[in-house]
């Protein structure tokens, strides 16, 4: 599958190369290349996860996260190159080249032999999920243009409305058509096209949240960042990635040396800092966005961008496909890609639809507080509005001034009102990414959290489960014993026991209880005692009526003896063949666990 889309690619590519008119470029680029990508991403994901293990596999999975990222960044560059200077036709030469290499390079890829009867291809599932997706993108990209209530220039409305919101509905009932063909294909027993029940555990849907809100975030943000530089500073293609390539730096080297971040702080807490991190690159970015650049201020707001999308490249690829079976290495390699063309496509639609927005928006404003313009130059901005705004330069906008016949004056403070405006909207589609970021921490308490050990003691099983032979991340669920063991221990909770601190405490007290243990199981072993002579009667201490006890009492004048006032334990029991009310014989000690004997003194007679 991955030669095959690899194929069907590189014919897309040199489609495009060649192509004589638009539709040709539109044929070869959008359509072949589309679907040789949508071939080659899920199988990229599961060679991956076949091909290494344990840390190993962690470390993959960043570099391939570092890469994708860092080539957004540095296709700009290159690709900005080779259009100034040279042709664009030469960048899908490029692909082609790089396409022939791999595969020429195919007998390094694992083959794997297939485990099961070959799956039949769901076609309805797959028109009803890639139609709904396509109407929901397609409604929140054309809303700039449309409006999302309020007619701007639709080609068509609906009972008086904009069809923005409609069209966006017909894709969620359109993906709910889909949940539920779905369902019902699982119940007769035959393939879907996505077992909807994996979505259902906690890790992957998490992890797949995450990465749809990094590439809506890093779309958002290089759809926004070329307008600025190539549009407000007036840079080409060339210096614009130039201005970009801290960002690729960044990225690649955060995303190599943060995959192991994972298995000390845990995959939440690494991702939760990466967001962190991004929206404070985007509050440094705001302040950077002005008439004149700082090349300084923007390069360390592009750098620390790097930094946080490299430290959830180097977690999210290892969480999503660990938390599945070997079985569905594929399937959640479909699921990730999907996530990730999911947010590029609404990172480009909604922060292009809130900048057109905010624009048109910040524009109106300024003309219509600006003094120095005349009711006429108002009505001429506001037929422009009306027909539909697009993020162009001041040039043209002054140009088109000039043609509706404004006089200099009202030339120039249309002009300078449109520069604030664009400031303004950029800033807005900034803020709203920064946005995207803090909102997506809602997503991540369901990502793996760091295991729980003590210093000094074993870790727990369930701790220990999740990890590979090498103490890698792996978050694959156990099976078997293993599975079942991990299990109860994660119900159970961490282990219980002494403290490494109070442990000599203890072995110190066991030593010093030793000796009267001893005592003790001696005097159990000589017990009952030799049998002495026959017990006489006891004689009643107390006293006939009319009769006074005397014994025992002193003397007058004579000195009383000290009073004892201690207590001898009590002790519980009888000795073993004494019957109620018969003296103790005067052969042994008295039996362990009788109260009574301390209490008062029992002799024989005779």
């Amino acid at each position: 599958m991955f030669l095959l889309g690899l194929a069907v690619y590189g014919a897309g590519s040199a489609l495009t190369a060649a192509a004589p008119t638009l539709w040709v470029l539109v044929l070869g680029w959008s359509v072949i290349e589309g679907l040789g990508a949508a071939l080659v991403l899920p199988a990229m994901a599961a060679l991956v996860a076949e091909s290494y293990r344990g840390r190993d596999r962690a470390v993959a999975y960043a570099v391939v996260g570092g890469l994708a990222g860092a080539g957004i960044a540095v296709g700009p560059l290159l690709g900005g190159w080779v259009t100034t200077y040279l042709t664009w036709r030469l960048v899908f030469v490029g692909e082609v080249v790089v396409v022939a290499a791999v595969l020429l390079a195919r007998r390094a890829i694992p083959a794997s032999a297939p485990t099961g009867p070959r799956p039949r291809l769901d076609r309805v599932g797959a028109v009803l999920s890639a139609t709904g997706l396509g109407l929901g993108v397609l409604g929140v990209l054309q809303s700039g243009t449309w409006g999302w209530v309020e007619p701007r220039n639709p080609p068509f409305t609906v009972l008086g409305f904009a069809p923005t919101l409609f069209v966006v509905g017909a894709g969620v009932a359109l993906l709910s058509l889909f949940r539920a063909w779905e369902r019902r294909r699982e119940d007769r027993g035959a393939d879907p096209l996505v077992h909807l029940a994996l979505l259902g555990r906690p890790v992957l849907r998490s992890g797949l949240l995450t990465l749809l809100s990094q590439n809506l975030i890093l779309l958002g943000l290089f759809f926004t960042i070329p307008l600025y530089l190539q549009v407000v500073q007036g840079f080409d293609a060339f210096e614009t990635g130039l201005r970009l390539l801290p960002v690729s730096a960044t990225m690649l080297v955060t995303s190599l040396s943060a995959s192991s971040l994972g298995r000390v702080m845990g995959p939440r807490r690494v991702v939760r800092l990466a967001l962190l991190v991004l929206a404070a690159s985007v509050v440094w970015l705001l302040a950077t966005i002005e008439p004149a650049i700082d090349d300084a201020q923007f390069a360390g707001a592009m750098a620390l961008l790097g930094v946080g999308v490299g430290l959830l490249a180097s977690q999210l690829g290892n969480v999503v496909q660990s938390g599945v079976g070997e079985e569905e290495r594929s399937e959640a390699g479909g699921l990730q890609f999907t996530a990730q063309n999911l947010g590029s496509a609404l990172g480009t639609a909604l922060i292009g639809s809130i900048l057109v927005g905010a624009l048109a928006q910040a524009f109106t404003t300024q003309v219509a507080d600006d003094p120095r313009l005349s009711a006429q130059a108002r009505e001429e901005v506001g037929i422009s509005l009306e027909a539909g705004v697009s993020f162009v330069s001041t040039d043209q906008v002054r140009t088109a001034a000039e043609r509706a016949g404004l006089p200099p004056d009202e030339v120039a403070a249309v002009t300078e009102s449109y520069a604030a405006a664009q400031l303004e909207g950029l800033k807005a589609a900034i803020l709203a990414t920064g946005g995207v970021a803090l909102a997506s921490f809602l997503v991540t308490p369901g990502l793996p959290a760091a295991p729980r050990s003590r210093p000094g003691s074993p870790s727990p099983a369930g701790a220990q489960a999740g990890r590979g032979a090498d103490g890698a991340a792996d978050l694959t669920p156990p099976r078997g014993r293993e599975g079942a063991r991990a299990a109860r221990a994660a119900r159970a909770g961490p282990e219980t026991g002494p403290r490494p601190a109070s442990r000599g405490r203890a072995v110190l007290r066991n030593r010093l209880r030793a000796p009267l243990r001893a005592r003790l199981r001696a005097r159990r072993r000589t017990w009952p005692p030799t049998p002495g002579p026959a017990p006489g009667p006891t004689p009643d201490p107390t006293p006939a009526r009319g009769e006074h006890r005397t014994e025992g009492r002193a003397e007058p004048g004579a000195r009383r003896a000290p009073r004892r006032t201690g207590r001898a334990p009590r002790r519980t029991g009888r000795a073993p063949g004494r019957a109620p009310g018969t003296a103790l014989s005067a052969g042994g000690p008295p039996p362990y666990g009788c109260r009574r004997a301390g209490r008062r003194r029992l002799t024989s007679a005779g």
